[in-house]
């Protein structure tokens, strides 16, 4: 009489984790066709069958081998399939909580790049506090990433999310309701108002460490890939809700109170991201370690880390001379274009970015991570060269957005590999100590940019980035060619074994 066996296979067309059954095969034997099987919901571990014999020992490589073989309507066929793969069920009631606190964070984020400046003008602020306030708001967040990176995994990370949560909302009433330079000042430096449209404070870098451990080695990189596609199109979508100002000054709201609206909002947020963020379980937590604690949280990894932080900053550097703010700024210099045509570029910018961030998943599976990174990045940066020397506003543009089709695929490809590649009680202090290198190099290279454009070398930002990243690209490969993170190394001990 034969006796059920469970199995685990990983499907290779991204249909899901899969928990085969294997009945009426006795252990000795080879297994030969699956006859049930079904999808395990790894956040909830429900299943459609109850029946379990884990100690019952089978021929695994066989049966996963004839499993991953299957095609999607083979898969559907076969007798006692039940399962839904799609809807995110390889990831944890605690990885979907986090992709929500996302999603509304750049959503305010979106809104708040397009009329920070514009409110801040509005009450009556001069072109220098103006600039204060905005490097306020930069300087806080890395002094709270360079803070929190190095007591988040002490004091817990499910704490100091909702910590900074708390700040954000309090940053956000005090934009609200302030009128004068310094309570906007202490607002800013708070380190959760974002000026650049980009994640602020610690909340990437922890939920960047906490990620890994909310779905299987298989799917980081699809999770990577789907985090920062959100956030994409969430601040798209943040971007052209300014357009409410509008709206709000049909009520009859008069100089900067069109604008207050949004701050509290932006409050809203932050209470409804703490609100989230309490009910997080214990298992965002990072694991005991017993021993030796190193300074900044890391051990084995510290060269890879230094390395890592070394390039990141390389690539945020030359990144910093091509910001969008400041790319926008030279479609206006150069073309004349008017904030309306922008609006519809950069919407679109948005977009394409967050499609190739999940193309970016697809490819990562197929050729690795670091190959998706560096074989992306170089064809972006050659198109990045070319943008400048476009001659009309329409080739200009068509070459700008096939550039960044393609130039953010790189992004959560390169968070999955550093995840990846450290130990898991170093991850928060990995994330935070690579997320600070990129802030900081990033923040150096507008003003020389500014130089440019007065000195009328418009393009010249284009090409010293192109280049700097072309380098950034060779310097990587050469440097982290033979480190493989675990899923990608796994298959190879399965077949030499």
């Amino acid at each position: 009489m034969g006796v059920p066996i469970e199995l685990r296979a990983h499907r290779r067309d991204d249909l899901g984790m899969l928990v085969p059954q294997i009945q009426g095969a006795d252990a000795r034997d080879e297994v030969d066709v699956p006859l049930s099987f079904w999808v395990e919901d790894l956040g909830s571990l429900g299943r459609c069958d109850d029946h379990r014999r884990p100690d019952v020992e089978a021929s695994r490589d066989e049966a996963v081998t004839k499993i991953a073989d299957l095609g999607a309507a083979e898969l559907r066929a076969l007798p006692g399939y039940c399962g839904h793969a799609f809807m995110l069920n390889w990831l944890s009631v605690d990885g979907k909580k986090l992709l929500v606190t996302r999603v509304l964070r750049t959503f305010a984020y979106g809104y708040l790049t397009v009329i920070l400046g514009v409110y801040l003008d509005a009450l009556g602020m001069d072109p220098t506090e103006i600039g204060f306030i905005l490097a306020a708001a930069i300087a806080g967040s890395a002094l709270m990433t360079v803070f929190w990176s190095l007591v988040a995994d002490r004091i817990g990370r499910r704490r100091t999310v909702a910590t900074m949560a708390g700040l954000m909302a309090v940053g956000g009433l005090l934009f609200a309701f302030a009128g004068n330079f310094v309570p906007l000042l202490i607002g800013a430096f708070t380190g959760t108002i974002s000026a650049t449209s980009s994640e602020v404070g610690i909340f990437q870098t922890v939920e960047q460490a906490i990620l890994p451990q909310t779905a299987p080695d298989e799917r980081r990189t699809w999770l990577f890939a789907i985090y920062n596609t959100v956030a994409n199109f969430a601040a798209a979508f943040g971007s052209l809700a300014a357009a409410a100002v509008g709206f709000f000054t049909s009520l009859g709201m008069q100089g900067a109170d069109p604008y207050r609206p949004f701050f509290l909002f932006y409050a809203l947020v932050g209470l409804v991201n703490l609100a989230v963020f309490v009910t997080l379980s214990d298992k965002v937590e990072v694991a005991k370690v017993h021993g030796e604690r190193r300074f900044l949280g890391i051990t084995r990894s510290g060269g890879t880390v230094a390395k890592l932080s070394a390039l990141f900053g390389l690539d945020a550097f030359a990144g910093g001379f091509v910001v969008l703010s400041l790319v926008a700024y030279w479609f206006h210099l150069r073309w004349g274009l008017s904030p309306e045509a922008l609006a519809s570029v950069f919407f679109w910018v948005n977009v394409l970015s967050g499609l190739s961030l999940l193309a970016a998943g697809w490819l990562a599976q197929r050729i690795g991570l670091l190959n998706t990174m560096v074989f992306t990045h170089i064809p972006s940066s050659i198109l990045l060269l070319l943008v400048p020397l476009m001659p009309s506003a329409a080739l200009a543009v068509a070459l700008f957005l096939a550039r960044m089709s393609i130039s953010q695929m790189d992004v959560p490809t390169r968070q999955s590999y550093t995840m990846a590649i450290v130990d898991p009680e170093e991850r928060t202090a990995t994330a935070g100590i690579t997320n600070v290198a990129r802030t900081t190099a990033a923040a150096i290279s507008p003003p020389f940019v500014g130089m440019a454009f007065s000195a009328g070398a418009l393009g010249l930002p284009f090409f010293v980035a192109a280049g700097l990243k072309i380098l950034y690209d060779g310097l990587i490969y050469a440097t982290f060619r033979r480190v493989h993170p675990p899923e990608e190394t796994r298959p190879r001990r399965t077949r030499s074994s």
